[in-house]
């Protein structure tokens, strides 16, 4: 049995260590670029949260001095809550990433493509050969002025040419005579490149290609030298920096770019990639593609998406710790009993469960309970287990507030699983110290009904267990009874005695959302009313939490349970 223990404690351990693992990977190492400052705090969170829940569950469990109960209980039992609800937020968290990539991939990215930037100051091109505006000719006069179109000729339409020639084709020059190929001028010589000027000079610069003879290849510069290889200008020499042009002079001073070429990017030479093609990218050299941006993209979307689970986890924890450190809300039930009289009509019961007084809830939030159920003046308080997590020595003077519960016919008690982790017997005398009546396997007699109280499941451990014979066995049947009973699960038996209504807690409404999925499947109702054959239960919420002093999707109570008669 204890390796079979031991085994399930590894499993679970393995389990939560490796849910840390992955909300710290989405969380930290994929929010930052490298070790570094950042990284190292993330990491130290994740490693320092689970140790500290770890040793604030043992040190409530083996009765560690109080003082280090709590010190070890409010970081270590948040974290609890707050990691829980940054595993679910970072796991929502992967339904949105993709659409993140997508959107942003869509996007250009401001790096790609970037436009040529006009040089300007001394380095301004003096022959002005510059093709990248559309009102200068081949020859870099402009056309939108007097001095337009050195013949003076209107070019109205883009199918005139700098003569004034109607171009009836594409593929004609200036003469109308047809163009066998695009690159060849009017007089069928290739073109080598299409930056070349009516009469076929090349604008690379002052002695380029004066004929317009064809580059063959894009190894050839302006002059028809063969470029061994692509760091070599056009008298083969190396181009020791990526900003010299192609007769070797550098483009970073007042004489840069002798011929105005623009030079987008300081590592693109003339006779790149592509013939004749003014500003390509050397052979051999790597393609930017948008895929080289996907690192930057990957980190923006996990910082988002890290981002906002941080914030909707923080969010949830502050404000479900907010709902039980300002006390529990009041909520109003009514119960039909057919067996009630008419004079009992009315009756009002405030069912308080799961204070849970401990190294958190303490005096304070014991006062705020008992000033809660004062208020809505019952007639019988039922405080129905889990009142403290702590041993009397440490939790006697929290607990001192209940001496000022006030109803009409008294406060009554049972045990609830913690008393038996904490000292039930103790607890037992120290409440009726307080003035309460405990209800142990045993039941009074009220004016109008029987209110009956058996002990928690918990006490079979101690030989304490319920006992529902001796509560119930001997009782008249003819009268209405209301049973206390700390856990649900102990409905079936109160429908055996003929109980009709049984008051329970326990389940906490599950306390933290999803934890009422796992509340359901260990217990019949897991909060609110319900009906088993005759017998009704309600499960209160309670008022307090265990473990981390938070709730959500189950905000704590005290009910007032109405009593309604059905007969006249």
């Amino acid at each position: 049995m204890i390796i079979v223990f031991a085994l399930v404690a590894l499993a679970v351990l393995a389990a939560v260590a490796g849910l840390h693992w992955y909300v710290w990977r989405r969380l930290v190492r994929d929010t930052t670029r490298g070790p570094g400052p950042a990284r190292r705090a993330g990491t130290a969170l994740f490693v320092t949260g689970p140790l500290l829940a770890i040793a604030a569950l043992v040190s409530e469990r083996t009765g560690a001095p109080f003082w280090l109960q709590r010190t070890l209980s409010w970081p270590g039992f948040l974290w609890l809550a707050l990691a829980l609800y940054l595993l679910l937020a970072v796991a929502a968290g992967e339904a949105i990433r993709p659409l993140l990539h997508r959107a942003l991939t869509h996007r250009p990215h401001p790096t790609e493509n970037p436009a040529p930037s006009r040089p300007d100051g001394p380095d301004e091109n003096p022959v002005r050969s510059r093709l990248d505006r559309t009102n200068e000719n081949s020859a870099g006069v402009p056309l939108d002025g007097p001095g337009g179109n050195p013949v003076g000729a209107p070019l109205d339409r883009p199918s005139e040419n700098s003569a004034g020639a109607t171009l009836d084709r594409p593929d004609e020059i200036s003469a109308g005579v047809p163009l066998d190929r695009p690159s060849e001028n009017s007089a069928g010589v290739p073109l080598g490149r299409p930056v070349e000027n009516p009469v076929g000079a090349p604008l690379d610069g002052p002695g380029g290609n004066p004929v317009g003879a064809p580059l063959d290849r894009p190894s050839e510069n302006s002059a028809g030298a063969t470029l061994d290889r692509p760091d070599e200008n056009s008298a083969g020499g190396p181009l020791d920096r990526p900003s010299e042009n192609p007769v070797g002079a550098p483009l970073d001073g007042p004489g840069g770019n002798p011929v105005g070429a623009p030079l987008g990017r300081p590592s693109r030479v003339v006779g790149g990639r592509g013939t004749g093609v003014q500003g390509a990218e050397p052979p051999g050299a790597p393609a930017v593609a948008p895929a080289a941006q996907d690192p930057t993209r990957r980190l923006v979307v996990s910082r988002l998406v890290a981002g906002a689970a941080a914030t909707a986890a923080l969010a949830t924890v502050g404000h479900g710790t907010y709902g039980v450190l300002r006390g529990p809300r009041v909520r109003r039930v009514t119960v039909p009993l057919a067996k009630l009289p008419r004079a009992a009509h009315g009756f009002r019961i405030a069912v308080v469960s799961d204070i849970h007084l401990g190294p958190i809830l303490g005096r304070g939030f014991a006062q705020r309970v008992v000033d809660t159920v004062n208020a809505t003046r019952p007639d019988l308080i039922a405080v129905v287990g889990d009142l403290v997590d702590g041993s009397v020595k440490d939790l006697g003077p929290a607990a001192a507030p209940l001496a000022r519960l006030r109803a009409r016919h008294g406060a009554y008690f049972v045990t609830g699983n913690h008393e038996y982790f904490s000292g039930a017997e103790q607890w037992v005398e120290e409440v009726r110290h307080l003035g309460l009546h405990p209800l142990q396997n045993a039941r009074t007699e009220l004016p109008f009904f029987d209110l009956a109280g058996v002990n928690d499941v918990q006490g079979e451990s101690e030989g304490q267990g319920p006992d529902f014979g001796k509560a119930l066995g001997d009782r008249d049947r003819a009268r209405a009874c209301v049973l206390l009973a700390h856990q649900p699960v102990q409905i079936h038996e109160a429908v055996r005695y003929g109980v009709d209504l049984q008051l329970s807690g326990h389940t906490h409404g599950g306390q933290l959302w999803p934890g009422s999925l796992l509340a359901a499947a260990a217990n019949p109702t897991v909060a609110g009313l319900d009906r088993y054959g005759d017998t009704q239960l309600y499960v209160s919420r309670g008022a307090g939490a265990w473990g981390p002093p938070t709730r959500v999707g189950a905000p704590s109570d005290v009910t007032v349970i109405e009593l309604a008669a059905t007969r006249a």
